[in-house]
């Protein structure tokens, strides 16, 4: 059965750089925490490191989701929004914010631990470069290597999913796409690190999601998480999924049963000026209803076209048997 969640901060108020002070007023925790229990089908979220829990209020934050029925499938350590990070946090050139992106994260894995999270989504948003001969390629992505290694090899018992995008903060983010970040994850040597599939970022960095999605399960099982959102592939806007493809997230429900994926469906997304529970809600009615179409009836045909590969006839299909179904 698919495991639905949302990142809580969705749900709070949404500021971009033209807009510093934000679209909203800041709901309290524990308003975010009951509205996204409020969403049908959701039973998980995703918790930012020092922006929702911290050590200090990790007992009072696990007591509100417990509350609320919820589970925290996901913690992610803050090494983006922080004037330190500015020049990188696992690959900065000053071996002392290094040490402070490793600290951060061993504080995010504890929290975890407390939590019963089992995963911790790792995007640090200011590793990368904005022009050429900033960057050390050699130097800097063992860094990040050698980072997550001692990582995954201090808390055994949890994933480290690696999140790519291409571009943003950075001009170019140091993950950048699916391929070169399955082999940071491979050269780590440790088995509880994995990807995470950004929907939006795939779209930014030109992937097929469904692809992207099966190569990463396919070369060892490496899929750990999946971020649900969409965009017009130029920049990851963060929108409410299905609002632009549809075909495309098709094709990765399809896929994703294919491959046995069993994590979490979780939305990440940014709804500046829209109601933010009503915008999630939206994304999971609509992956939802793609579910439902895809019955053993739909998947055999779907398996059926694939084995023949003519683009007009599962075209055709989509049009005549998918579409009208809605």
């Amino acid at each position: 059965m698919t495991k639905y969640a949302i990142i809580l901060g969705n749900l709070g108020n949404t500021c971009d750089r033209f807009l510093s002070s934000g679209y909203k007023t800041q709901p309290p925790k524990a308003e975010m925490i009951r509205q996204a229990a409020a969403i049908p089908g959701v039973t998980g979220v995703e918790l930012v490191g020092t922006w929702d829990v911290t050590r200090d209020t990790v007992d009072e934050i696990g007591g509100l989701l417990a509350k609320n029925g919820l589970s925290c499938v996901s913690i992610i350590p803050d090494h983006f929004s922080q004037k330190r990070w500015g020049k990188g946090a696992f690959t900065a050139k000053d071996p002392a914010i290094r040490t402070q992106a490793y600290e951060e994260s061993c504080a995010a894995a504890e929290i975890a631990r407390a939590l019963k999270c089992p995963l911790i989504n790792l995007w640090p948003g200011q590793d990368g470069y904005d022009y050429p001969f900033q960057s050390d390629y050699v130097a800097e992505r063992r860094y990040t290597i050698d980072a997550v290694a001692r990582l995954a090899k201090a808390y055994p018992d949890i994933k480290f999913s690696l999140e790519y995008k291409p571009k943003e903060p950075r001009t170019h983010s140091t993950w950048a796409r699916a391929a070169d970040t399955l082999l940071v994850a491979k050269e780590t040597g440790q088995p509880n690190v994995g990807v995470t599939v950004d929907t939006g970022h795939a779209f930014v960095a030109g992937e097929n999601i469904a692809e992207s999605a099966v190569f990463l399960s396919d070369y060892g099982r490496k899929l750990f998480h999946l971020h649900f959102n969409d965009n017009y592939r130029s920049w990851d806007d963060d929108m409410i999924v299905g609002s632009v493809h549809f075909v495309e997230f098709v094709e990765l429900l399809f896929w994703l049963r294919e491959i046995g994926y069993e994590g979490w469906y979780s939305m990440d997304q940014y709804p500046y000026r829209e109601d933010g529970q009503g915008a999630l809600r939206s994304s999971v009615e609509f992956l939802q209803g793609v579910e439902a179409l895809l019955d053993a009836g739909a998947m055999a045909e779907l398996r059926a076209l694939i084995a023949e590969g003519d683009a007009v006839k599962s075209t055709s299909w989509l049009g005549r048997k998918l579409l009208a179904k809605r």
